[in-house]
């Protein structure tokens, strides 16, 4: 009988990617704190989640061989928004406020880890189920 991850992992295997990606676009808002004209950016993590969840076909990666697993596209281009400033014009044109930034940055670092414990904790279990344990 074989295992689904869908049904062994849930949600938490799309919510690590979207996560990670999020992670990234974070991660560059910071380090272009300084940047001319550099407009902050993240994503819509919820939106990224829907999109993973209804795996619709024109998100499918594509394969050059019959023989590949069908993986979703999680994340792209047109799921990364722009930020309204809450802050006045600096005069530079940057809009990265770096201490919201920072805060989004740690929420999102804890909310990975929390879903890394629980995928750990399910592959546990699916392990001790196999070894009969």
């Amino acid at each position: 009988m074989a295992i689904s991850f869908e049904k062994a992992f849930g949600v938490h295997e799309h919510a690590m990617v979207a996560r990670s990606r999020r992670a990234e676009v974070l991660a560059g808002n910071i380090a272009n704190a300084d940047t001319p004209n550099y407009k902050a950016k993240d994503m819509d993590f919820h939106q990224m989640l829907k999109n993973a969840q209804d795996k619709r076909p024109s998100q499918m990666m594509s394969s050059t061989n019959e023989k590949h697993f069908k993986i979703p596209s999680i994340g792209g281009q047109n799921e990364t928004l722009y930020i309204t400033p809450d802050q006045p014009d600096t005069g530079d044109g940057n809009t990265v406020d770096i201490q919201v930034e920072r805060n989004k940055f740690l929420e999102n670092s804890m909310e990975y880890q929390a879903s890394v414990r629980f995928l750990g904790g399910r592959i546990k279990g699916i392990k001790k189920a196999l070894t009969g344990q």
